[in-house]
């Protein structure tokens, strides 16, 4: 039995491998996290190749270099692994809590990514503690709770306020045709970008705020914070960087607390 057991053990981690390798692909592909991914297995085959031919020099830089990679790799990269990593839970969808802010950032996805796939430009600006009253108050003041119909109503290109960008802020459209500033430094724009990928850039240098660009042109959705540009994203990435950015903070229930001070009273 062990000696079966032993024979089928090559089979079994090939398999486990393959499925891992594919669900990384799969999540990744035509993301710019894809490059990483690359990388990686480049960096995997350079490491292999030192091993196998006696290189001990080049493999204790690799292993240096791994060390530092990895950490790094988890800081900039932790909203896409967190979204990984939460479709790996063994509860349902059903036991699942499904908030306010679930059905928000589902509406906003599938609006967004319904105006990419009819390539209708917009520039929709998610506002998180800067201020943006300087440039709603310039604009069209809606203050209308979020709905798709009323967002994808706005970027229809046969209304009135479609040009400009819209705000956003805790589930409220704030303002319409909102005018924001222009990136001074545009290297990170490819040629196949134009003014509104321009906008979404320099509003993420001034503001804490994130921007979403949709390209009337090429149908992508882009994601501008912190004065970087990240475009190609698609619609898993898009709900993992928001939620980890703008997800409140739950309150735990009063009634599990542990208090400490109470029960050295008793």
């Amino acid at each position: 039995m062990g000696v079966i057991f032993h024979g089928v053990t090559p089979l079994i981690e090939m398999a486990i491998i393959a499925v891992l390798i594919n669900y990384i692909l799969s999540f990744f592909w035509n993301t710019r996290s894809m490059d990483l991914v690359l990388g990686l297995f480049g960096f995997l085959l350079i490491f292999a190749i030192s091993s196998w031919l006696n290189l001990p020099i080049l493999h204790k830089i690799l292993v240096m270099i791994g060390n530092v990679a990895v950490i790094a790799i988890l800081i900039i990269f932790q909203p896409e692994l967190r979204m990984a990593l939460s479709k790996f839970s063994l509860k349902g969808k059903r036991y699942r809590e499904i908030t306010e802010f679930d059905k928000f950032l589902d509406q906003l996805a599938n609006s967004t990514y319904r105006l990419a796939e009819k390539r209708i430009g917009a520039l929709i600006v998610l506002q998180h503690e800067d201020s943006l009253d300087e440039y709603a108050n310039k604009a069209v003041i809606l203050n209308a709770n979020f709905s798709s119909e009323l967002l994808e109503s706005i970027f229809a290109t046969t209304t009135p306020l479609h040009d400009g960008a819209v705000i956003i802020r805790d589930m409220t459209v704030v303002a319409a045709a909102v005018i924001l500033p222009l990136a001074e430094d545009s290297t990170q724009i490819s040629r196949s970008m134009g003014t509104r990928h321009r906008a979404g850039l320099g509003a993420s240098q001034l503001t804490d705020a994130m921007i979403i660009v949709i390209s009337e042109e090429t149908g992508k959705v882009s994601i501008a914070r912190d004065g970087v540009m990240t475009p190609g994203v698609k619609i898993d990435r898009f709900k993992g960087i928001i939620r980890s950015i703008f997800t409140p903070p739950q309150k735990a229930d009063f009634k599990t607390q542990f208090n400490l001070r109470e029960w050295l009273k008793k």
